[in-house]
């Protein structure tokens, strides 16, 4: 764990020594952290951009264009902050010179290690006009040892990729159309700007990772190397701290403490202390829908005759290991001995242009996350590794992440030049990430032999040793408690058999497959799955992409496609919407946009949730499944879960239906009608009332049962809709002996005790979107504290009930809603409406709050079966 590493898993990023103060001095409060932990250098950075080759040294700078720098950041961040930054027509960085400089200011003379924790990519660092450095790789760190003579200049260069990408490596044997120019291959860095038809070509370049001075101090920390593990019932925590300076034994007493355990350490040698404390009992760490996230807090505590205190942030106790089934063939995971789903989403950046984000962008994305049901994040090899803060959120959170190296559809190079690379890379990240709990799957790449198998190479002119030997073994040795896989996808016949190990599910999705495919692939653990076009509220298509028209050549630039295709993700939407709604899609889209727009949110989050109920329900083989992807990178109809400006779209509401921990599932069983599964991941039992209703006409009670049950802990049971009624009834209209007797099947799963409703369920006998009603729906608004609610009742059963607010979103959107309920939706504020152009200049997970004096609500409420939309306020 890097002293970088360090401050972000605690929540601070010191702008200067003092900003960093963790410790609490008992004896002598001048004894502050500055004297051990490094000081950022994050102030007073500018950069400037040149043609490639035009500055060969910082003697040949530019007198003029300089601009105020972030760092760490990004040359896009710092163009972004002055307003010189278009995200939807970015300039190509990568292919130009940029630099950096910061005066270092007057000092005595000393001798100072100073530490680059990420430059992107090609890089050079001088210092005084002397190059110290080449670093061709934006994933790995270095430590440059300086000495520091009155005034000094630390200067950066990132030169362009052009001269990389021409050199001469081992031939391809294949080339995947993903990535452009395909000899990307040669150099460690992101593909993200790099991929057309999936994300803006927003190139990285930059100091993206901190900067630091080590402290020059007696007792200053070099590094700090936690781990944790279980022995037995017992939670056991090893510290490797190495000191800048050496130091005689006996100078200076350390002790560990976590919880109320504490333990002393010993000196190693010179400039090394180790330790290990041991907590009797510990409590374990769950993700967040199988218990609690339990974090311990670790303490440093140091006696050189003045006793000072360090926070070394929080640590947990956990065990996870892979199931492959009784066939051998599945794959899924168990958490502290107990079978865990993992459903979640693939991560893509929480800011496009800083590649990183801030922690609130973080902490508002992972508690939607959460909130949704999600317990699993996967980081894909396309992406970067995250920042510490988001590994500590994810640690928090409860929430599972799966890794890859950042690897992707590559054949990459076998040199030594390379080899020593990765190996360097992989090092550093899992030593940095070590003492996270939350890392549960440690991936060695996307889709790479996919793209091979695809190609039609047999197995053994696609295996990379870098996967199957190299990777493995570097996990071996610095995350034995985290399992590997090869690839994602692997195992099979193909690498992409869906029936086999690890896939990337697309046969409901890109591949248009009806929704019965689903329990027809046999999926065992989906890393990737589904992907649509999911459209955003009405705030964000007007207030962000300016348009709410599907036509409007905006709205097609954010819409993701695959290179080399004649579709895109529109069209696998309009798919499903024409194939489940009977409405037809272009017709519709220019008759009824609006219409239109809103069957869209609703035909998404009806499949998503109906897919993840199937591979929930009781007997289902399949160990989890992450959907493509979890957040856009820019404004539109992305493949996000979370549009661009931070906004839940309706697929995530629709997957927060299916995806919680106590949960009411159905699906359609043909000829054998409803099944009713009722699932409970907690470890307590779960005292339950099931109600089962049919509908005729939206309001009138067809048939109806009660039945009252024990969901046992960490339990999913199946129950048949006949035997709950007691009587047949044709509830999936499959005999159709005569007219359809319902419209909707409702199953309500309610705390036994309470009557609270836990959960509830749908199924629609016919899924026609064509007749509308007089919904008899009323809305009122209400002040809640210091917020605001709306309480909505429908006399007619309501189908996917959306609600559009100019300040506010809703909490829960795209509901049904049963006829007669009192449903309180809670109004989340939104900043006031913002030209278009703020968002083109920023394009990030933004949290948008309002005060106290933001204005009352005032909108409409619109059902995809209701006549009209009612308004309100």
């Amino acid at each position: 764990m890097s002293t970088a590493a360090l401050d972000e898993a605690n929540g601070s990023a010191p702008a200067d020594a003092d900003a960093g103060a963790d410790a609490v001095a008992a004896a002598d409060p001048a004894q502050t952290s500055r004297t051990l932990w490094p000081q950022r250098l994050d102030t007073g950075w500018q950069c400037v951009s040149t043609p490639a080759g035009a500055c060969e040294s910082p003697a040949d700078w530019p007198t003029h264009g300089w601009l105020a720098a972030q760092v760490p950041g990004t040359v896009a961040g710092a163009r972004r902050a002055a307003g010189l930054f278009d995200i939807a027509n970015p300039p190509p960085l990568a292919f130009d010179d940029h630099w950096y400089r910061l005066a270092l200011g007057d000092s005595s003379a000393a001798k100072r290690r100073l530490r680059l924790h990420g430059l992107a990519t090609i890089a050079e660092v001088w210092f005084d006009g002397i190059k110290l450095l080449d670093s061709d790789s934006m994933f790995v760190a270095h430590d440059l040892d300086i000495d520091l003579r009155g005034n000094a200049t630390l200067a950066l260069c990132f030169r362009s990729l052009t001269p990389a990408l021409a050199a001469k490596r081992s031939r391809a044997r294949w080339r995947p159309r993903l990535v452009t120019p395909p000899t990307l291959r040669n150099v460690r860095t992101t593909l993200l700007g790099h991929m057309p038809g999936w994300c803006p070509p927003v190139q990285a370049v930059g100091p993206w990772r901190p900067i630091e001075l080590l402290s020059d101090a007696p007792h200053a920390i070099d590094t700090v190397d936690i781990s944790s593990r279980l022995d037995g019932d017992d939670g056991v925590v090893s510290l490797t701290l190495r000191f800048v300076h050496s130091h005689e034994a006996g100078a200076c007493r350390v002790s560990l403490k976590c919880g109320a355990a504490v333990s002393s350490m010993q000196w190693s040698d010179a400039h090394t202390l180790v330790g290990t404390v041991r907590v009797p009992l510990a409590e374990r760490w769950w993700p967040h829908t199988h218990g609690e996230p339990t974090l311990y807090p670790l303490t440093l505590q140091l006696d050189d005759g003045h006793v000072t205190s360090h926070d070394l942030g929080p640590i947990g106790f956990r065990s996870i290991e892979t199931d492959y089934g009784e066939d051998g063939a599945g794959f899924a995971l168990r958490v502290n001995g107990q079978p865990v789903f993992c459903r979640g989403a693939c991560w893509t950046s929480a800011d496009l242009v800083t590649l990183t984000g801030s922690e609130a962008q973080l902490r508002d994305t992972f508690t939607l996350a959460r909130d949704a049901g999600m317990n699993m994040l996967r980081v894909g090899g396309t992406m970067v590794y995250e920042s510490d803060t988001f590994y500590a959120l994810a640690d928090e959170y409860g929430m599972l992440v799966w890794q890859d190296f950042a690897l992707a559809n590559f054949d990459y190079p076998t040199d030594a030049a390379f080899n020593a690379s990765i190996e360097r890379e992989a090092t550093q990240f899992l030593t940095r990430t070590r003492h996270f709990a939350s890392l549960a799957v440690l991936c060695g790449g996307s889709e790479v032999d996919q793209q091979a198998a695809m190609f039609g190479l047999p197995v053994s002119m696609r295996v990379q040793p870098l996967f199957t030997e190299r990777l493995p073994a570097i996990v071996a040795r610095e995350r034995p408690d985290v399992p590997y896989v090869s690839n994602s996808p692997s195992g099979g016949i193909w690498p992409f058999s869906t029936n086999e190990g690890i896939t990337h599910y697309y046969g409901v999705g890109a591949y248009q497959r009806p929704l019965d495919d689903v329990r027809r692939a046999q999926v065992r653990f989906a890393a990737e799955c589904l992907a649509f076009a999911n459209v955003p509220d009405d705030a964000t298509l007007q207030d962000a992409l300016g348009t709410i028209y599907p036509h409007d050549p905006r709205w097609k630039a954010a819409v993701p496609r695959d290179p080399g295709v004649g579709w895109d993700f529109d069209d696998v939407r309009d798919h499903y919407l024409q194939a489940l709604s009977d409405v037809e899609p272009a017709r519709l889209r220019y008759e009824d946009p609006q219409r239109y727009l809103d069957l869209s949110r609703a035909v998404a989050a009806e499949v998503m949730s109906e897919t993840f109920a199937e591979w929930r329900r009781a007997g289902s083989t399949c160990g989890g499944a992450l959907v493509w992807q979890l957040q856009d990178l820019r404004p539109g109809a992305g493949w996000g879960l979370i549009d661009a400006t931070g906004r839940p779209k309706s697929a995530l509401h629709g997957l927060a239906r299916t995806l919680q921990p106590v949960q009411v599932l159905m699906t359609d069983e043909g000829l054998n009608g409803l099944d009713i599964h009722l699932l409970n991941e907690r470890a307590q039992p779960f005292n339950a009332q099931l109600e089962l209703i049919c509908l005729r006409d939206g309001n009138v009670k067809v048939v109806s049962a009660i039945r009252e049950l024990e969901l046992p802990p960490r339990s999913a049971q199946r129950l048949s809709a006949a035997e709950c009624l007691g009587q047949f009834f044709d509830f999936t209209h499959a005999y159709r002996f005569g007219p359809r007797a319902h419209d909707v099947t409702i199953a309500t799963l309610r705390d036994a005790a309470s009557g609270r409703i836990v959960s509830e369920a749908f199924h629609f006998p016919e899924r026609s979107a064509g007749e509308r009603h007089d919904l008899g729906l009323t809305v009122a608004v209400e002040r809640d504290g210091d917020g605001w609610q709306l309480v909505i009742v429908a006399q007619r059963f309501a189908r996917s009930v959306h609600i559009v607010d100019t300040n506010y979103r809703a909490a829960h959107d795209g509901f049904h809603l049963p006829p007669g309920r009192q449903l309180i939706v809670p109004l989340v504020p939104l900043i006031a409406r913002t030209p278009p152009e703020r968002f083109v200049a920023c394009a990030s997970n933004a949290v948008f709050k309002a005060d106290a004096t933001s204005a009352a609500p005032a909108g409409e409420v619109r059902a995809t079966n209701a006549l009209s939309a009612t308004f309100y306020g």
